[in-house]
């Protein structure tokens, strides 16, 4: 590919980017897919072509990850059609009998019935099922054409919404994977921090651990769709998130149970004597960073030398349990590097 050309796709190309730009390329893809409804449906001369713009907007206007924009733009396809079908059968047995009433009664129970099922699991889809129809059938007095129109109009923006949905699809795993980068980063800022005696107190420190809880939660929340995307089990993936909380609750301890920054010959003394883990903690979580962001997986791979650290061994004063913290902290990060060299095959995509 030329080098101009690769500049220029390259928001388009690089995950990193796509990621960044997941907004923009979701709103540009909304607004190709809306121009393609509209220009079929003027083309054609489709009556209330609009209903097609608004049920590609109704199926795929919410920003969705590849892992689940299958699932979610099924199931509001389905709740679309099953009333679009009740709509068309309302407006056709008025047509027949023509005892408004009647109609009246049958919308209400069956949109009660829709709102019975819209509190829980499958809610949207119901909801929009009972939105449907009443889109199709007005209140019952529509003519039976035109809710035939609106019918082929709702089929034609599903059809159009799920060909768009699938155009530069916005993986979730990229959102995990970054968000778990950035995580790690902060994770090292704090150790450094707390290692270097700054005050855990200061606003900076409490800003960096809540947004190391705010990333938590929304790692939480990706899982799914990760798994989904890349097929790792969610049991694997809740072991990588057990051992990032590991890690943030040891720095919350560590930082509240560090020595006291006025004694120096405890300070100097911690310092020598855990040179090393000090220097494993800060590569560890560093080259998971860069592997994570960059994709550059073998770094993962490569062997280090941990300390063993036994809950068994013996705490005589404040600072050896300080010493076993650390040492615990080493070990923990070294079984996350090597879960995520086990799937970088799988989410180094």
């Amino acid at each position: 590919m030329p080098p101009l050309l690769r500049r220029l796709l390259r928001p388009l190309l690089d995950p990193y980017q796509r990621y960044r730009h997941a907004r923009v390329i979701h709103a540009v893809r909304v607004s190709l897919g809306l121009l393609a409804s509209i220009l079929l449906t003027t083309g054609i001369n489709l009556p209330h072509g609009e209903w097609a713009s608004v049920t590609m907007l109704v199926v795929i206007g919410g920003l969705q990850h590849h892992g689940n924009i299958g699932k979610k733009a099924a199931e509001r396809a389905i709740g679309t059609l099953v009333g679009a079908a009740i709509g068309l059968l309302l407006v056709m047995q008025q047509a027949w009998l023509g005892m408004p009433w009647l109609t009246y009664f049958v919308m209400a129970v069956i949109c009660g019935f829709f709102s019975y099922h819209a509190i829980g699991k499958g809610g949207y889809t119901a909801l929009l099922a009972a939105i449907t129809v009443f889109i199709v059938a007005g209140h019952g007095d529509n003519p039976v054409t035109d809710g035939l129109w609106r019918g082929v109009d709702i089929l034609i923006g599903i059809a159009l919404a799920l060909a768009f949905s699938f155009a530069l699809p916005l993986y979730a795993v990229y959102s995990w994977r970054y968000n778990l980068a950035d995580a790690l980063r902060d994770c090292a800022t704090v150790y450094g921090r707390i290692i270097g005696g700054q005050p855990v107190t200061a606003d900076e420190h409490l800003k960096l651990m809540g947004r190391l809880n705010v990333v938590m939660v929304q790692l939480r929340s990706l899982m799914p769709s990760v798994s989904k995307e890349v097929k790792i089990s969610m049991t694997e993936l809740d072991a990588i998130q057990r051992h990032l909380r590991m890690c943030v609750s040891t720095l919350e301890i560590l930082g509240n149970t560090r020595p006291d920054a006025d004694d120096p010959d405890a300070m100097a003394h911690l310092q020598s004597a855990l040179k090393t883990e000090h220097r494993l903690i800060r590569v560890q979580l560093m080259g998971m960073a860069r592997a994570l962001k960059t994709g550059a997986s073998q770094r993962l791979s490569r062997p280090i030398e941990l300390p063993e650290a036994s809950l068994e061994a013996p705490v005589y004063n404040s600072l050896d349990g300080y010493r076993l913290l650390v040492r615990h902290l080493v070990s923990n990060i070294g079984e996350m590097r090597q879960r995520l060299a086990r799937t970088a095959p799988r989410w180094n995509i």
